[in-house]
Parts: structure tokens; sequence; C-alpha cells
């Protein structure tokens, strides 16, 4: 089992849409580190869906159900996409201020590569967040 953390600006899409949808592909990612953190998901691998510009918060937990395929939305064919399943929303929110502030977060990816839109997290950071956000998985 592997951790990550998604980022989307809830205006294009946000939690709500994706807890709507249920199930929807991950698409339009155009960083190759990121592109290559979605090559290395595994199917039932979780992450925290976070919202970016806007809220700047985690807001829920998602699973990969589908391993990472070629993007549509790409004229080029040079990206792909992995679709997550809506799993949760944590039960408080865990804000960017929150995360910064707290001393056992201080190498986590969101600080450390804050534009990267996918990037993994360590099982130590899911399960403090997990902590902080109040939530469980079962």
């Amino acid at each position: 089992m592997q951790y990550w953390l998604i980022k989307s600006e809830p205006f294009k899409w946000s939690w709500d849409d994706h807890v709507e949808k249920g199930v929807e592909h991950w698409d339009g990612v155009r960083n190759y580190q990121a592109s290559n953190n979605m090559k290395a998901m595994e199917l039932g691998d979780l992450a925290f869906f976070y919202h970016s510009n806007e809220g700047k918060e985690i807001v829920g937990i998602v699973e990969v159900v589908k391993l990472y395929y070629p993007d549509h939305t790409d004229p080029k064919g040079r990206f792909g996409m992995v679709d997550f399943k809506a799993v949760k929303p944590v039960n408080k929110p865990v804000t960017l201020a929150q995360i910064k502030a707290d001393p056992e977060l201080t190498d986590i990816s969101l600080i450390k590569q804050m534009r990267l839109s996918v990037a993994p997290i360590r099982e130590s950071e899911w399960n403090h967040i997990l902590k902080m956000a109040e939530t469980t998985i079962p």
C-alpha cells in the first residue's frame, strides 16, 4: 500500500464533484514527476484529495481503481491518467497552515514540492494527517 496526495482547484474539479461522480479519471496532469507518480500507483492505493488555491485543505480520501492509461486530453499522447474512487470525506479538513505548523510534517511533499499536483505521502505522514482529520479508514 502506497499513499498519495492529489491536488485540484475546486472551481475546476472539487471533492463534491468527485463524490457525485463516484469514480473518475484524473486527467490533465502535464508534469513529468507527477505523471511518474501516477505510473507508480497500484490498485487500492489511497490518496488525500486536496483543494488547492481555494481552501488549501485536505478534504477527502480517494482510492486508485484503474491503473495508468493514456490521457484523452493530451493531444501529443505523452501523458496518462488513473481512475480514483471517492472513499470518504475527512471528518475535519486539514489546512495547509496546520500542515506547515506541524513539526512532524516538515518534510511532506506538499510543502517541499508545492507545485506538484500528484505527490507521494509517507505512511507516517498519512497516519498523522488522518489523526489531525479525526478520520479512520476501515
